[in-house]
């Protein structure tokens, strides 16, 4: 699959999943992908974890509540990020974990697997995502910010539709055809 395949391809999926192992050799390449991203100032703040045993999986899944509906991928990347100053007291911490995520997403989609971004489900006030870095020994200068299943979809993954790309880009000026 090409790039511009998986970007129209990419959307989260909810749904159940196949319990086909994914390949150590597939989350590698995908977590890869991550890494390749880009991060201010160079800094790398953004680190991952694959999940691809069993016992590992249920139990950092075990923290998330309310529990994600009918998730059960055979597989799970969680992502870290550590708050790392890169120039003038400004953190580029979220746009580097979002780049590496995106990048991820796209990798999962083009080696034929489904996922979902859960992040607001995990950090919110209940601090879900703390107890799921204690689990897998994350230390405490990093922190645990999203949680990606990986895993063959057992359904036909549909995504929203998007708003045409007249009411959403332009050339030269807000709104304009640029004609």
């Amino acid at each position: 699959m090409d790039v511009f395949e998986a970007f129209a391809a990419r959307h989260s999926y909810r749904g159940p999943y196949l319990p086909d192992p994914v390949p150590r050799a597939n989350l590698t390449r995908i977590m890869e992908a991550g890494l390749a991203a880009p991060s201010g100032c160079n800094k790398q703040t953004t680190s991952l974890v694959a999940i691809d045993d069993p016992e590992v999986l249920a139990r950092v899944r075990a923290h998330i509540d309310p529990p994600l509906k009918r998730e059960n991928a055979p597989a799970a990347i969680c992502v870290l990020t550590r708050r790392i100053n890169a120039y003038r007291d400004k953190c580029f911490a979220v746009q580097d974990y979002s780049a590496a995520i995106q990048n991820m997403l796209l990798a999962i989609v083009a080696l034929g697997y489904a996922s979902c971004w859960y992040e607001g489900h995990i950090t919110d006030d209940d601090r879900i995502c703390d107890r799921m870095a204690q689990e897998l020994g994350v230390p405490d200068d990093y922190e645990l910010v999203c949680y990606l299943p990986v895993g063959k979809p057992d359904r036909t993954m549909r995504g929203p539709a998007k708003a045409p790309f007249a009411e959403r880009a332009w050339f030269n000026a807000f709104g304009s055809t640029g004609e």
